[in-house]
């Protein structure tokens, strides 16, 4: 089967542009098990799939982030590749507390 094209957007970084696939894998809180959450990002990578979606408030971010690392330490990608996007939840949406959100998420 042909791989699918999957449309992206172009974003500024710090050495240029990068093209950040538009579509990409939600871990809602539906990943109530570590270990299957992880079996499915991985996957996900090997399937092609180069965006995942996150928040603190799901509960998935360290499953998340467990996966992607082994799928780079098997070669299927490399970080550069890679693209995580998360959400500041409304009730962390104060002044004081986005810098500890963020520092949660990137745990």
């Amino acid at each position: 089967m042909a791989a699918v094209k999957v449309p992206t957007v172009v974003l500024p970084n710090a050495s240029g542009e990068v093209s950040m696939p538009v579509i990409g894998m939600g871990s809602a809180p539906d990943f109530t098990c570590k270990k299957d959450a992880k079996e499915a990002i991985v996957e996900a990578v090997r399937q092609g799939y180069r965006h995942f979606d996150t928040a603190t408030a799901y509960g998935s971010e360290q499953a998340l982030g467990e996966a992607l690392k082994e799928a780079i330490q098997l070669g299927l990608v490399t970080r550069q590749d890679l693209f995580v996007t998360s959400k500041l939840w409304v009730t962390h949406n104060l002044p004081h507390l986005v810098l500890p959100a963020l520092r949660k998420s990137l745990e």
